[in-house]
């Protein structure tokens, strides 16, 4: 869907601007996937709506992690957030952990949580057959995702299609909420942006782009460097034949063509056209160029960013200042309507 027009009042004055909220895990380096799939969608919302951009490290804990690789890459996290365009200046860049209403809202929330709702969850039946202990945390998960959302009253929230499950728990947590304790939670409704197709990994088209993939070769990471990415690509795997065209029957070309009309922008029919008659080697070279072209400026705009330590930090506390603000704002609505006594000042 796409998301909703800003709104305005009956003078004809911009009203509030609607929330949105998405967020991520600090769990290593964005990939060309997550650019053009999301990342670059978030960007162009920033002017119109209220955007809260999390970075979620209470989420990360849920699964096995090293609490130095944790602290770093919360940091490389917003050094990349900003390198791709989200602008302090227009939204809140915050770190989950920062910002006081998470885990109280998220504690709330599951005690009307029925536990057949978390069971049915396909990403915890999913990620809980891999490990030989699983934490409840893993289980309760959704739970505290919809406690981030709910926390700001976000009216959009851009979601790719594995999460969309979580996010309709988020609404039906949201109604029940609203049903036992009066109104106090927007719906939020899920943003699929119209460009960013699913990009996939370039040693295997038939599986998603991701860092977990077996093969390095087949994820392009947003800070790699020009050389790295020609090679990538010039390594890609194609199809049998010679033509440059999307089909089923052609799974690789189709992806190199996919990723070539999301950096560019133009329509992948147009792009059969330019490329009839040429070379597997020849389009693969056309579209290690456009992507280099489209990830080197954010590469180096984050090498800048990165080792600034304290500019980041002076990020996370302007964004979770920002955040707290919004987020008192619920919880105090929470608290009186659940029958808490209000806590002292």
């Amino acid at each position: 869907m796409t998301a909703p027009e800003p709104a305005s009042t009956a003078a004809g004055k911009p009203a509030a601007k609607p929330v949105v909220l998405t967020c991520a895990q600090p769990t290593g380096k964005l990939h060309l996937g997550n650019y053009l799939g999301a990342v670059i969608n978030w960007g162009r919302m920033q002017d119109d709506y209220e955007c809260h951009f999390g970075i979620v490290d209470w989420h990360a804990i849920t699964m096995p992690y090293k609490p130095a690789d944790l602290r770093a890459n919360t940091y490389n996290c917003l050094a990349q957030y900003m390198a791709c365009g989200l602008d302090p200046a227009k939204s809140h860049l915050f770190v989950q952990s920062h910002v006081i209403g998470h885990t109280e809202l998220s504690w709330i929330l599951g005690c009307i949580c029925p536990m057949g709702w978390l069971e049915r969850m396909t990403q915890f039946k999913d990620k809980s057959k891999k490990l030989e202990s699983v934490g409840s945390g893993l289980f309760t998960y959704p739970v505290l995702m919809a406690a981030d959302i709910l926390l700001y009253n976000a009216s959009v929230v851009p979601v790719g299609e594995d999460q969309k499950q979580h996010l309709e728990l988020a609404r039906d947590l949201a109604e029940k909420f609203n049903r036992t304790y009066s109104d106090t939670f927007v719906l939020p409704q899920p943003f699929i942006g119209k460009s960013g197709a699913r990009i996939m990994s370039l040693q295997d088209p038939t599986s998603k782009m991701s860092k977990s993939d077996p093969n390095p070769a087949g994820v392009v990471y947003i800070t790699d460097t020009p050389d790295i990415i020609r090679k990538k690509f010039r390594s890609a795997v194609t199809d049998s034949g010679s033509e440059v065209r999307a089909g089923d029957d052609k799974p690789g070309i189709t992806n190199l063509l996919s990723i070539l009309s999301g950096v560019t922008g133009r329509p992948v029919a147009a792009l059969e056209a330019d490329f009839d008659g040429a070379n597997y080697g020849k389009f693969k070279d056309a579209v290690a160029d456009a992507v280099i072209a489209t990830l080197d400026p954010v590469r180096l705009r984050y090498e800048s960013l990165v080792n600034d330590k304290a500019a980041l930090e002076a990020v996370m506390k302007a964004g979770a200042e920002g955040a707290q603000r919004n987020a008192n704002r619920t919880m105090s609505k929470v608290y009186r309507k659940t029958g808490f006594v209000e806590r002292p000042r």
